[in-house]
């Protein structure tokens, strides 16, 4: 009687293997995420070196010929995110919501390439008329794309094996591939982890482009094992709010060029379109002499970027005040908060809090402290910051303010923009100040706009005027 092949149980979400099934996965906390999955063969023990191995050739890091040229995709946006273009033989992974246009993009970019190389695109979700559908409503029908429909990893990889393959491929998507080396279904741990490595393995050998679009769970990160994220050369994320148009491209990993690089775009009915100046986008419908409202210095990647920070402070209603935070890191909101009232008497903890980052953004980095807690008081003091002015710096937890990177760049962005002023933080006591006594250490702010350095977080509550009665000050000990 042949011997049952032996069973094991894999999580779905984080890869972890468990010798029963259970309700909840101990490694990652999901529930009904673990799926039972045949073992895969062992690898043959007993290796020892002279034994059946192969000597390598070892070689010198710098080489005799120069790298191949990388492919422009004629979407410059799309360039930015990777680097200056497609290095051949790389593979990148792109993952965002459903319906957030991640198939359109590359949709578009394979039409644009194909007028200089042969591109593949191989759907997996849709049949070939659903593509060309949406290729029609695109105007790029009559692009050269080689469409296929196909799940299976092994017809795949015999379509592109050979010497006259296209140079770039995009697979739409990749849990929806299988390898019939394995028995579980299509989307598991296994199976994407083997298809995509057979896929990348494939890529470099024959030196074509691969994209990989990716699935995201609820949580908004790229669903299957985690391994797949460090096999890809570059990982670009598609973020973007249903309420808005825009739509961000944000590179979080690439072994080509910077991290935190983002591309903005559009959607369009003739699809997504790029945005060359995100910053008079995301400005269009600032309305100036408003409180509660702070323009923010801000920089991705190497592109400065000037967004509208809101801020909304009302009487809380109920007993525990609410804090609702829309493009901003909740946990940074209640510490600016904290600051604000245990350094500047501020009595906030009584208030509900609304911060909202607008055109639908999302900000990570700690230079936008200082616009945010300029938000924050204009909004408790009903004292709206002047219009002309950015502000950006990060906060310390004793309340000073800390000099931030790219400063010349944000300043000069928000001149060209028309701003006449700037809040940033002071020089430390050990720096060496410009010229004009103004900026930052070695930096000379460009010309029509006026730097003002804040040393503390009292001083920007000072310089926006508020006072006891209309921020609701909490007097110190001995007033």
């Amino acid at each position: 009687m042949a011997k049952a092949p032996a069973r094991q149980f894999v999580c779905q979400s984080c890869g972890a293997v468990t010798r029963k099934w259970a309700g909840r996965c101990d490694a990652c906390g999901e529930w009904n995420t673990i799926v039972e999955e045949a073992v895969p063969e062992a690898a043959p023990k007993g290796i020892t070196a002279g034994r059946g191995g192969r000597s390598l050739d070892f070689v010198g890091l710098k080489g005799d010929g120069r790298p191949p040229p990388r492919r422009l995709t004629g979407i410059a946006e799309l360039d930015r995110v990777c680097g200056g273009g497609l290095v051949p033989g790389s593979a990148l992974l792109v993952g965002g919501d459903p319906g957030i246009g991640k198939s359109t993009l590359l949709l578009q970019a394979a039409a644009a390439l194909a007028a200089g190389t042969g591109v593949a695109y191989i759907s997996g979700e849709e049949a070939v008329e659903q593509v060309r559908l949406r290729a029609a409503r695109l105007g790029l029908a009559d692009a050269p794309v080689s469409l296929a429909a196909a799940t299976s990893v092994r017809d795949i990889a015999a379509s592109l094996d050979g010497s006259d393959g296209p140079g770039v491929v995009v697979v739409d998507s990749i849990q929806t591939m299988y390898s019939d080396t394995l028995e579980s279904a299509p989307g598991t741990v296994a199976q994407v982890r083997t298809c995509a490595h057979e896929l990348i393995r494939l890529a470099k050998r024959r030196g074509f482009t691969l994209f990989l679009v990716g699935h995201v769970t609820k949580e908004g990160t790229l669903a299957g094992p985690r391994v797949m994220e460090h096999m890809v050369d570059t990982v670009l994320y598609f973020e973007g709010e249903r309420g808005h148009p825009y739509r961000i491209l944000r590179a979080v990993k690439n072994r080509f060029g910077a991290t935190d690089e983002i591309g903005v775009f559009e959607m369009t009915d003739a699809g997504l379109m790029e945005v060359d100046n995100p910053s008079a986008l995301f400005l269009a419908e600032r309305r100036g002499n408003v409180s509660g409202a702070c323009v923010f210095a801000g920089v991705e990647g190497s592109r400065p970027v000037l967004v509208e920070i809101q801020a909304l402070v009302s009487a809380a209603a109920g007993g525990s005040p609410r804090r609702a935070v829309v493009g901003w890191d909740g946990a940074r909101l209640a510490m600016v908060l904290a600051v604000l009232e245990a350094r500047c008497g501020l009595a906030l903890a009584g208030h509900d809090v609304y911060l909202n980052v607008a055109g639908g953004l999302r900000i990570g980095e700690p230079a936008a402290d200082l616009a945010v807690a300029a938000a924050l008081v204009s909004a408790a003091a009903d004292a709206p910051v002047p219009a002309d002015t950015v502000v950006f710096g990060e906060i310390g937890l004793s309340g000073e303010l800390r000099p931030v990177a790219q400063t010349a760049a944000r300043l000069k962005e928000a001149a060209k923009l028309g701003f006449s002023a700037a809040m940033l933080p002071a020089l430390p006591a050990r720096g060496r100040r410009s010229k004009t006594g103004r900026g930052q250490a070695g930096e000379t702010p460009p010309d029509g706009i006026a730097a003002h350095a804040v040393g503390h977080l009292q001083d920007l509550v000072a310089a926006l005027g508020a006072d006891a009665a209309s921020a609701g000050r909490r007097p110190h000990r001995g007033e």
